[in-house]
Protein backbone atom coordinates (compact mmCIF):
# COMPACT_ATOMS: atom_id res chain seq x y z
CA UNK A 1 0.00 0.00 0.00
CA UNK A 2 1.49 3.73 -0.55
CA UNK A 3 1.82 4.16 3.48
CA UNK A 4 1.98 2.05 6.13
CA UNK A 5 -1.41 1.01 7.56
CA UNK A 6 -0.05 -1.30 10.82
CA UNK A 7 0.24 0.46 13.88
CA UNK A 8 4.26 -0.27 15.86
CA UNK A 9 2.72 -2.35 18.51
CA UNK A 10 1.10 -4.85 15.88
CA UNK A 11 3.94 -7.50 16.10
CA UNK A 12 3.50 -7.72 20.26
CA UNK A 13 -0.20 -9.24 19.60
CA UNK A 14 0.87 -13.12 20.73
CA UNK A 15 -1.28 -15.98 22.77
CA UNK A 16 0.40 -18.61 22.43
CA UNK A 17 -2.40 -20.54 24.59
CA UNK A 18 -4.57 -20.70 20.94
CA UNK A 19 -1.27 -20.37 18.68
CA UNK A 20 -0.11 -23.98 19.67
CA UNK A 21 -3.30 -25.01 18.83
CA UNK A 22 -2.88 -24.11 14.93
CA UNK A 23 0.38 -26.69 15.49
CA UNK A 24 -1.76 -29.15 16.89
CA UNK A 25 -4.56 -29.36 14.25
CA UNK A 26 -1.61 -29.32 11.56
CA UNK A 27 -0.81 -32.36 13.20
CA UNK A 28 -4.01 -34.04 13.75
CA UNK A 29 -4.63 -34.27 10.12
CA UNK A 30 -1.45 -36.31 10.39
CA UNK A 31 -2.73 -38.46 12.09
CA UNK A 32 -2.12 -37.21 15.76
CA UNK A 33 -4.36 -37.92 18.53
CA UNK A 34 -4.36 -34.42 20.59
CA UNK A 35 -4.92 -33.71 24.29
CA UNK A 36 -5.88 -30.46 24.88
CA UNK A 37 -4.06 -29.06 27.97
CA UNK A 38 -3.69 -25.54 26.84
CA UNK A 39 -6.61 -23.44 27.79
CA UNK A 40 -8.61 -22.50 30.90
CA UNK A 41 -12.35 -24.18 29.57
CA UNK A 42 -13.71 -26.72 32.44
CA UNK A 43 -16.17 -27.02 30.67
CA UNK A 44 -14.21 -28.50 27.28
CA UNK A 45 -11.89 -30.96 30.22
CA UNK A 46 -15.61 -32.41 31.25
CA UNK A 47 -17.56 -30.50 34.07
CA UNK A 48 -20.78 -30.68 33.87
CA UNK A 49 -22.77 -27.40 34.44
CA UNK A 50 -24.74 -28.07 38.06
CA UNK A 51 -28.07 -29.09 37.11
CA UNK A 52 -29.85 -25.63 39.44
CA UNK A 53 -27.93 -23.41 37.68
CA UNK A 54 -28.86 -24.88 34.45
CA UNK A 55 -32.32 -25.08 35.82
CA UNK A 56 -31.82 -20.99 36.54
CA UNK A 57 -31.02 -20.41 32.93
CA UNK A 58 -34.03 -22.34 31.29
CA UNK A 59 -36.50 -20.03 33.53
CA UNK A 60 -34.67 -16.78 32.42
CA UNK A 61 -34.89 -17.71 28.24
CA UNK A 62 -38.42 -17.27 29.42
CA UNK A 63 -38.42 -13.55 29.80
CA UNK A 64 -38.20 -11.59 26.89
CA UNK A 65 -35.85 -9.24 27.97
CA UNK A 66 -32.72 -11.20 28.57
CA UNK A 67 -32.76 -11.39 24.56
CA UNK A 68 -32.61 -7.71 23.59
CA UNK A 69 -30.37 -4.77 24.29
CA UNK A 70 -29.38 -3.17 27.59
CA UNK A 71 -28.13 -0.49 29.25
CA UNK A 72 -24.46 0.26 27.74
CA UNK A 73 -22.73 0.11 31.42
CA UNK A 74 -24.88 -3.33 32.08
CA UNK A 75 -27.85 -4.29 33.53
CA UNK A 76 -28.86 -1.99 36.55
CA UNK A 77 -30.58 -4.76 38.80
CA UNK A 78 -27.08 -6.47 38.38
CA UNK A 79 -24.47 -3.63 38.60
CA UNK A 80 -26.19 -3.25 41.97
CA UNK A 81 -26.24 -7.09 42.77
CA UNK A 82 -22.03 -6.44 41.92
CA UNK A 83 -21.13 -3.47 43.86
CA UNK A 84 -23.44 -4.61 47.01
CA UNK A 85 -21.44 -8.46 46.59
CA UNK A 86 -18.08 -5.71 47.31
CA UNK A 87 -19.52 -3.83 49.43
CA UNK A 88 -19.99 -6.66 51.75
CA UNK A 89 -16.56 -7.60 51.88
CA UNK A 90 -15.72 -4.54 54.33
CA UNK A 91 -13.00 -2.73 51.86
CA UNK A 92 -14.37 0.54 49.72
CA UNK A 93 -17.54 0.79 48.77
CA UNK A 94 -19.00 1.20 45.51
CA UNK A 95 -22.39 2.34 43.93
CA UNK A 96 -23.60 0.26 40.75
CA UNK A 97 -21.93 3.31 38.30
CA UNK A 98 -18.90 1.99 39.16
CA UNK A 99 -19.80 -1.35 37.46
CA UNK A 100 -19.31 -1.86 33.59
CA UNK A 101 -19.62 -4.79 31.64
CA UNK A 102 -17.80 -6.10 28.91
CA UNK A 103 -18.09 -9.22 26.44
CA UNK A 104 -15.46 -11.18 28.64
CA UNK A 105 -12.80 -10.12 30.51
CA UNK A 106 -10.49 -9.92 27.05
CA UNK A 107 -12.86 -7.40 25.69
CA UNK A 108 -12.10 -5.39 29.13
CA UNK A 109 -8.83 -5.92 28.71
CA UNK A 110 -8.35 -4.46 24.87
CA UNK A 111 -10.36 -1.67 26.46
CA UNK A 112 -8.45 -0.19 29.10
CA UNK A 113 -5.22 -0.67 27.10
CA UNK A 114 -6.70 0.29 24.40
CA UNK A 115 -7.83 3.36 25.25
CA UNK A 116 -4.35 4.33 27.42
CA UNK A 117 -2.33 7.49 25.92
CA UNK A 118 0.61 5.71 23.84
CA UNK A 119 2.92 6.95 26.69
CA UNK A 120 1.09 5.49 29.26
CA UNK A 121 2.74 2.19 29.93
CA UNK A 122 1.63 -0.38 32.38
CA UNK A 123 3.78 -2.88 34.51
CA UNK A 124 2.75 -6.28 34.97
CA UNK A 125 4.24 -9.37 36.22
CA UNK A 126 6.66 -11.66 34.65
CA UNK A 127 5.04 -14.44 34.35
CA UNK A 128 1.66 -13.01 32.84
CA UNK A 129 -1.35 -13.92 31.11
CA UNK A 130 -0.45 -13.33 27.85
CA UNK A 131 -3.48 -10.80 27.01
CA UNK A 132 -2.58 -8.22 29.14
CA UNK A 133 1.24 -8.58 28.51
CA UNK A 134 -0.15 -8.21 24.28
CA UNK A 135 -1.89 -5.73 24.81
CA UNK A 136 -0.14 -3.14 26.54
CA UNK A 137 3.11 -4.01 24.56
CA UNK A 138 0.62 -3.55 21.20
CA UNK A 139 -0.58 -0.28 23.09
CA UNK A 140 2.50 1.17 23.84
CA UNK A 141 4.38 0.03 20.16
CA UNK A 142 7.61 -0.79 23.21
CA UNK A 143 8.71 -4.42 24.63
CA UNK A 144 5.92 -5.02 27.72
CA UNK A 145 7.47 -3.51 31.51
CA UNK A 146 7.53 -6.16 33.77
CA UNK A 147 8.72 -6.97 37.51
CA UNK A 148 9.66 -10.47 38.64
CA UNK A 149 7.21 -12.91 40.37
CA UNK A 150 9.73 -14.99 42.57
CA UNK A 151 9.15 -18.80 41.89
CA UNK A 152 11.15 -19.81 44.90
CA UNK A 153 8.35 -17.87 47.09
CA UNK A 154 5.44 -19.34 45.34
CA UNK A 155 5.49 -16.58 42.77
CA UNK A 156 5.40 -13.64 44.65
CA UNK A 157 5.94 -10.36 43.72
CA UNK A 158 9.19 -8.48 44.04
CA UNK A 159 7.24 -5.01 46.00
CA UNK A 160 11.14 -3.23 45.83
CA UNK A 161 11.28 -4.06 42.07
CA UNK A 162 7.72 -2.55 41.39
CA UNK A 163 8.55 0.39 43.54
CA UNK A 164 11.94 1.48 41.95
CA UNK A 165 10.70 0.78 38.38
CA UNK A 166 8.00 2.94 38.87
CA UNK A 167 9.54 5.50 40.54
CA UNK A 168 12.15 5.90 38.10
CA UNK A 169 10.14 5.80 34.93
CA UNK A 170 8.00 8.68 34.91
CA UNK A 171 6.41 7.09 31.14
CA UNK A 172 4.29 4.08 34.10
CA UNK A 173 0.96 4.95 35.11
CA UNK A 174 -0.58 1.84 35.95
CA UNK A 175 0.67 -1.10 37.69
CA UNK A 176 -1.06 -4.43 36.78
CA UNK A 177 -1.72 -7.68 39.53
CA UNK A 178 -3.27 -10.87 38.07
CA UNK A 179 -4.76 -12.46 41.30
CA UNK A 180 -5.10 -15.52 41.62
CA UNK A 181 -2.07 -15.77 38.77
CA UNK A 182 -2.42 -17.00 35.22
CA UNK A 183 -0.15 -19.25 35.04
CA UNK A 184 1.37 -19.77 38.29
CA UNK A 185 -1.77 -19.87 40.06
CA UNK A 186 -0.51 -18.11 42.99
CA UNK A 187 -2.14 -16.03 45.33
CA UNK A 188 -0.46 -12.65 46.58
CA UNK A 189 -0.57 -12.24 50.29
CA UNK A 190 -2.56 -9.16 51.63
CA UNK A 191 0.37 -7.26 52.64
CA UNK A 192 2.30 -7.59 49.53
CA UNK A 193 -1.45 -6.20 47.11
CA UNK A 194 -1.46 -3.77 50.17
CA UNK A 195 2.28 -2.37 49.74
CA UNK A 196 1.49 -2.31 45.70
CA UNK A 197 -1.86 0.09 46.05
CA UNK A 198 0.24 2.24 48.90
CA UNK A 199 2.97 2.48 45.85
CA UNK A 200 0.21 3.15 43.82
CA UNK A 201 -1.05 6.14 45.89
CA UNK A 202 2.43 7.68 46.32
CA UNK A 203 3.47 7.49 43.16
CA UNK A 204 0.44 8.49 41.89
CA UNK A 205 -0.59 5.95 39.69
CA UNK A 206 -3.68 3.30 39.34
CA UNK A 207 -3.93 0.00 39.91
CA UNK A 208 -5.49 -2.78 37.68
CA UNK A 209 -6.37 -6.21 38.92
CA UNK A 210 -7.63 -9.14 36.91
CA UNK A 211 -9.65 -11.35 39.70
CA UNK A 212 -11.17 -13.53 37.00
CA UNK A 213 -9.81 -16.43 39.26
CA UNK A 214 -11.11 -14.89 42.90
CA UNK A 215 -13.44 -17.48 43.50
CA UNK A 216 -11.46 -20.07 42.99
CA UNK A 217 -9.16 -19.91 46.11
CA UNK A 218 -8.15 -23.13 47.83
CA UNK A 219 -9.26 -23.33 51.12
CA UNK A 220 -5.64 -23.41 53.25
CA UNK A 221 -5.13 -19.74 51.34
CA UNK A 222 -6.40 -16.59 52.54
CA UNK A 223 -7.94 -14.73 49.84
CA UNK A 224 -8.01 -11.21 49.55
CA UNK A 225 -9.14 -8.79 46.79
CA UNK A 226 -7.94 -5.13 45.66
CA UNK A 227 -11.63 -3.71 47.16
CA UNK A 228 -10.33 -5.04 50.97
CA UNK A 229 -6.80 -3.13 50.27
CA UNK A 230 -7.12 -0.58 47.53
CA UNK A 231 -7.32 2.55 50.00
CA UNK A 232 -7.04 6.00 48.27
CA UNK A 233 -5.27 4.74 45.10
CA UNK A 234 -7.15 4.72 41.81
CA UNK A 235 -8.41 1.00 41.13
CA UNK A 236 -9.59 -1.10 38.39
CA UNK A 237 -10.90 -4.22 39.42
CA UNK A 238 -11.79 -7.39 36.56
CA UNK A 239 -13.79 -9.92 37.33
CA UNK A 240 -16.42 -12.58 34.93
CA UNK A 241 -18.47 -15.88 35.03
CA UNK A 242 -16.21 -17.72 32.62
CA UNK A 243 -14.32 -19.31 34.95
CA UNK A 244 -16.41 -19.65 38.54
CA UNK A 245 -20.15 -20.77 36.99
CA UNK A 246 -18.55 -21.93 34.93
CA UNK A 247 -19.69 -20.61 31.77
CA UNK A 248 -16.79 -20.09 29.34
CA UNK A 249 -18.68 -19.06 26.39
CA UNK A 250 -21.00 -16.47 27.74
CA UNK A 251 -18.27 -13.82 27.34
CA UNK A 252 -19.63 -11.79 30.26
CA UNK A 253 -17.08 -9.73 32.47
CA UNK A 254 -17.18 -6.80 34.43
CA UNK A 255 -14.72 -4.01 35.46
CA UNK A 256 -15.46 -2.55 39.11
CA UNK A 257 -13.51 1.23 39.22
CA UNK A 258 -12.15 2.38 42.66
CA UNK A 259 -12.03 6.23 43.57
CA UNK A 260 -13.01 7.02 40.24
CA UNK A 261 -13.61 10.95 41.41
CA UNK A 262 -10.55 11.08 43.56
CA UNK A 263 -8.43 11.94 39.97
CA UNK A 264 -9.49 14.16 37.30
CA UNK A 265 -7.10 12.23 34.86
CA UNK A 266 -8.55 8.42 35.75
CA UNK A 267 -12.04 10.14 35.67
CA UNK A 268 -11.07 11.00 31.84
CA UNK A 269 -9.81 7.84 31.30
CA UNK A 270 -12.44 5.32 32.34
CA UNK A 271 -15.52 8.09 31.01
CA UNK A 272 -13.63 7.21 27.59
CA UNK A 273 -13.76 3.22 28.05
CA UNK A 274 -17.43 3.87 28.75
CA UNK A 275 -17.94 6.21 25.35
CA UNK A 276 -15.96 3.62 23.39
CA UNK A 277 -18.69 1.14 25.15
CA UNK A 278 -21.55 3.00 23.55
CA UNK A 279 -20.30 2.66 20.35
CA UNK A 280 -21.23 -1.19 20.09
CA UNK A 281 -24.56 -0.84 22.17
CA UNK A 282 -24.00 -3.02 25.48
CA UNK A 283 -22.80 -6.43 26.33
CA UNK A 284 -24.41 -9.62 26.32
CA UNK A 285 -28.02 -9.40 28.20
CA UNK A 286 -28.69 -13.21 29.21
CA UNK A 287 -25.57 -13.65 31.18
CA UNK A 288 -25.58 -10.48 32.91
CA UNK A 289 -29.17 -10.96 33.79
CA UNK A 290 -28.69 -14.13 35.20
CA UNK A 291 -25.55 -13.52 37.62
CA UNK A 292 -27.86 -12.20 40.72
CA UNK A 293 -29.70 -15.71 40.11
CA UNK A 294 -26.74 -17.57 40.10
CA UNK A 295 -24.43 -15.95 42.41
CA UNK A 296 -26.89 -14.66 44.78
CA UNK A 297 -28.46 -18.50 45.43
CA UNK A 298 -27.50 -20.33 48.62
CA UNK A 299 -25.89 -23.00 46.82
CA UNK A 300 -23.46 -20.89 45.58
CA UNK A 301 -21.32 -20.48 48.04
CA UNK A 302 -20.95 -24.31 48.56
CA UNK A 303 -20.58 -24.78 44.87
CA UNK A 304 -17.22 -22.57 44.84
CA UNK A 305 -16.00 -23.98 47.87
CA UNK A 306 -16.48 -27.79 46.06
CA UNK A 307 -14.76 -26.70 43.61
CA UNK A 308 -11.94 -24.75 45.23
CA UNK A 309 -11.59 -28.20 47.19
CA UNK A 310 -11.82 -30.17 43.86
CA UNK A 311 -8.28 -28.39 42.43
CA UNK A 312 -6.48 -27.69 45.46
CA UNK A 313 -6.90 -31.46 45.62
CA UNK A 314 -5.70 -32.18 41.94
CA UNK A 315 -2.26 -29.67 42.78
CA UNK A 316 -1.75 -31.91 45.40
CA UNK A 317 -2.22 -34.82 43.37
CA UNK A 318 -0.18 -33.27 40.65
CA UNK A 319 2.95 -32.26 42.85
CA UNK A 320 3.53 -36.20 44.17
CA UNK A 321 3.11 -37.00 40.12
CA UNK A 322 6.03 -34.53 39.05
CA UNK A 323 8.57 -34.64 42.52
CA UNK A 324 11.86 -36.03 42.57
CA UNK A 325 13.26 -35.18 39.37
CA UNK A 326 16.34 -33.43 38.74
CA UNK A 327 16.24 -29.69 37.87
CA UNK A 328 12.31 -29.71 37.52
CA UNK A 329 9.81 -27.94 39.80
CA UNK A 330 6.12 -28.06 40.13
CA UNK A 331 5.60 -25.01 41.67
CA UNK A 332 2.08 -26.01 43.75
CA UNK A 333 -0.53 -23.20 43.31
CA UNK A 334 -2.77 -22.01 46.03
CA UNK A 335 -5.63 -21.00 43.61
CA UNK A 336 -7.13 -21.12 40.23
CA UNK A 337 -6.75 -24.42 38.12
CA UNK A 338 -3.30 -24.14 36.38
CA UNK A 339 0.34 -25.06 37.40
CA UNK A 340 3.81 -24.38 36.20
CA UNK A 341 6.52 -27.03 35.63
CA UNK A 342 9.72 -25.41 35.60
CA UNK A 343 13.17 -26.28 34.44
CA UNK A 344 16.29 -25.12 36.54
CA UNK A 345 19.14 -23.06 34.42
CA UNK A 346 20.69 -25.65 31.84
CA UNK A 347 18.29 -28.04 32.11
CA UNK A 348 17.34 -27.59 28.82
CA UNK A 349 19.64 -27.50 25.53
CA UNK A 350 18.33 -27.56 21.95
CA UNK A 351 19.78 -30.99 21.40
CA UNK A 352 17.29 -32.91 23.02
CA UNK A 353 14.50 -34.70 21.44
CA UNK A 354 11.95 -37.27 21.70
CA UNK A 355 10.86 -40.54 19.55
CA UNK A 356 7.89 -39.59 17.43
CA UNK A 357 6.82 -42.46 15.70
CA UNK A 358 4.39 -40.71 13.23
CA UNK A 359 6.94 -39.63 10.25
CA UNK A 360 4.83 -37.16 9.06
CA UNK A 361 4.70 -35.70 12.60
CA UNK A 362 7.76 -35.94 13.39
CA UNK A 363 9.14 -33.94 10.24
CA UNK A 364 6.94 -31.55 11.44
CA UNK A 365 8.00 -31.02 14.75
CA UNK A 366 11.70 -31.31 13.72
CA UNK A 367 11.21 -28.16 11.36
CA UNK A 368 9.84 -26.37 14.01
CA UNK A 369 12.38 -26.91 16.68
CA UNK A 370 14.83 -25.74 13.97
CA UNK A 371 13.32 -22.41 13.69
CA UNK A 372 15.72 -19.23 14.53
CA UNK A 373 15.68 -18.04 18.30
CA UNK A 374 13.05 -20.59 19.31
CA UNK A 375 13.13 -20.93 23.15
CA UNK A 376 14.38 -23.94 24.66
CA UNK A 377 10.90 -24.68 26.63
CA UNK A 378 9.27 -24.43 23.24
CA UNK A 379 11.19 -27.37 21.77
CA UNK A 380 10.45 -29.53 24.61
CA UNK A 381 6.68 -28.22 24.15
CA UNK A 382 6.54 -28.90 20.53
CA UNK A 383 8.56 -32.17 20.97
CA UNK A 384 5.72 -33.25 23.98
CA UNK A 385 3.02 -32.49 21.49
CA UNK A 386 3.93 -34.84 18.68
CA UNK A 387 5.13 -37.65 21.03
CA UNK A 388 2.09 -37.51 23.12
CA UNK A 389 -0.71 -35.40 21.36
CA UNK A 390 -0.69 -33.56 24.68
CA UNK A 391 -1.15 -29.90 24.18
CA UNK A 392 0.53 -27.38 26.62
CA UNK A 393 2.01 -24.29 26.50
CA UNK A 394 5.64 -22.86 27.20
CA UNK A 395 6.71 -20.33 29.82
CA UNK A 396 8.07 -18.27 27.59
CA UNK A 397 4.32 -17.51 26.07
CA UNK A 398 3.56 -15.99 29.36
CA UNK A 399 6.29 -13.10 28.84
CA UNK A 400 8.61 -14.81 30.87
CA UNK A 401 12.60 -15.61 30.47
CA UNK A 402 11.71 -18.45 33.34
CA UNK A 403 11.93 -21.91 30.81
CA UNK A 404 9.00 -24.12 32.10
CA UNK A 405 5.52 -25.46 30.95
CA UNK A 406 1.78 -24.52 31.80
CA UNK A 407 -0.59 -27.03 32.59
CA UNK A 408 -4.16 -27.34 33.45
CA UNK A 409 -5.93 -29.33 36.43
CA UNK A 410 -8.89 -29.59 34.94
CA UNK A 411 -9.74 -32.91 33.48
CA UNK A 412 -12.36 -34.60 35.24
CA UNK A 413 -11.94 -37.62 34.35
CA UNK A 414 -9.17 -38.91 37.39
CA UNK A 415 -7.83 -41.77 35.46
CA UNK A 416 -7.22 -40.18 32.19
CA UNK A 417 -5.87 -36.78 34.80
CA UNK A 418 -3.44 -38.89 36.58
CA UNK A 419 -2.38 -40.74 33.15
CA UNK A 420 -1.37 -37.57 31.75
CA UNK A 421 0.25 -35.82 34.08
CA UNK A 422 2.32 -39.18 34.80
CA UNK A 423 3.08 -39.11 30.64
CA UNK A 424 4.21 -35.78 30.61
CA UNK A 425 6.61 -36.39 33.58
CA UNK A 426 8.15 -39.58 31.56
CA UNK A 427 8.70 -37.56 28.51
CA UNK A 428 10.16 -35.02 30.88
CA UNK A 429 12.47 -37.46 32.33
CA UNK A 430 13.22 -38.85 28.60
CA UNK A 431 13.75 -36.10 27.27
CA UNK A 432 16.65 -34.43 29.52
CA UNK A 433 18.12 -37.86 30.23
CA UNK A 434 17.49 -37.99 34.08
Amino acid sequence: MRREIVPAGAESLSYEIREIVIIANQLEKMGLKLIRENIGDPVAKGEIVTGWIKDMLKNLIEDDKSWGYCDTQGVLQTREFVANRTNQEGGIQITPNDVYFFNGIGDAIAKIFGFLKREARVIGPSPAYSTHSSAEAAHSGYEHLTYNLNPDKDWEPDVDEIYNKAKYNDSIAGILVINPGNPTGAVVKAEKLRRICEIAEELDLFVICDEIYSDIVYPSVERIKLSNVIGNACGISLNGISKQVPWPGSRCGWIEVYNNKKDKEFQKYIDTILKAKRLEVCSTTMPQMSIPLILGDPRYKEHLINRAKKYEKRAKEASKIFSGIEGVRLIEPKGAFYMTVIFDDKTLNNAQTLNIDNELVRKRIEELCSQKNIENDKRFVYYLLGATGIISVPLTGFYSKIKGMRLTLLEEDDNKRVEIFETIRNKIVEYIGK
